[in-house]
């Protein structure tokens, strides 16, 4: 009984391992995401929030998305598709808009509120819901749909709890490691306290990188969703043209192959985001413009 257990408890870890690294992008950017909620927070309050960010998001996965995710997929699995192509467009259009905001196009008002805590989680908690449907609905798809319910709850479970370790304890430690840095400075050794300086003078670096990577990786997870789930509803042509482009270079291995997939990806992703971005804009300046004439009525 105990070995038949721990074969199905193996069975359930190599299953949600590998969904799991199908949803590597989308862990990177809300890795990358979370940490600007608690800037310019006391350092008290820090960890605090990312704490309860983090319990929002247990409460997102495991009371939202796995049970609704494993009705859909039981009585509607149609839907998934087009869910995950929703889902990747949003992807899209939040790469290509801050693509936009590197070459100084800024979509929002400047906050010049005192950033009040219980809406700063409750905005993150909301982006969570987002990006936490997008990781379970890549991790869902990437099971196997013989596996069972029981199996397959038991593999959510696992990629639901460890994605919440790996993310909020990633932005624990990022939005910490500069009090650390400061600590470190404190020192009476020189070489630590040299240290803490170079960790202290790093991290708006850090944080630079890690917002880009986070971009290009929305860009790639974006696109990706919605060429492989558009060619399982009703358009194969980006998915032929992928299909045809890897196919053409296999000869040159597959760290190449995976390379030329992300990159199509990304740039089928940063242009479908455009698009997107650009029609947002158009329908938001339209109801600008059309504000003070309601106003005047």
């Amino acid at each position: 009984m105990s070995v038949g257990l721990l074969a199905v408890v193996d069975d359930i870890l190599t299953a949600a391992l590998k969904a799991s690294a199908k949803t590597a992008g989308v862990v990177i950017d809300d890795a990358a995401v979370t940490p600007q909620y608690v800037q310019g927070l006391t350092p008290a309050r820090e960890l605090h929030v990312v704490w309860r960010i983090a319990l929002g998001s247990l409460f997102n996965k495991f009371v939202i998305i796995i049970p609704l995710a494993l009705l859909l997929s039981a009585f509607a699995p149609v839907v998934l598709p087009f869910l995950l192509i929703l889902g990747g467009t949003y992807l899209c259009f939040e790469g290509a808009e801050k693509v936009t905001e590197w070459f100084g196009v800024h979509h929002a008002a400047a906050d010049t509120e005192v950033r009040d805590e219980g809406k700063l989680i409750f905005g993150a908690i909301r982006t969570d819901l987002i990006l936490s449907t997008e990781i379970m609905l890549i991790a869902l798809a990437s099971l196997d749909p013989d596996f069972g319910i029981w199996m397959t709850l038991g593999a959510l479970v696992v990629i639901g709890l460890g994605m919440t370790l790996l993310v909020y304890g990633a932005v624990a430690l990022l939005v910490k490691i500069d009090d650390i840095g400061l600590s470190m400075m404190k020192n009476s050794a020189r070489q630590v306290r040299r240290t803490g300086a170079r960790i202290v003078a790093a991290m708006p670096t850090v944080f630079k990188v890690i917002s880009v990577i986070g971009t290009v990786a929305m860009l790639w997870v974006g696109g990706h969703l919605v060429i492989t789930n558009l060619a399982e509803t009703f358009w194969h042509g980006p998915y032929d043209v992928l299909h045809a482009v890897t196919h053409a270079v296999e000869g040159a291995g597959p760290v190449v192959v995976w390379i030329t997939d992300t990159a199509m990806s990304a740039v089928f992703g940063i242009v479908l985001g455009l698009i997107v971005v650009g029609i947002v804009l158009g329908i938001s300046r339209l109801l600008k413009r059309n504000q003070p004439e309601t106003v005047a009525h």
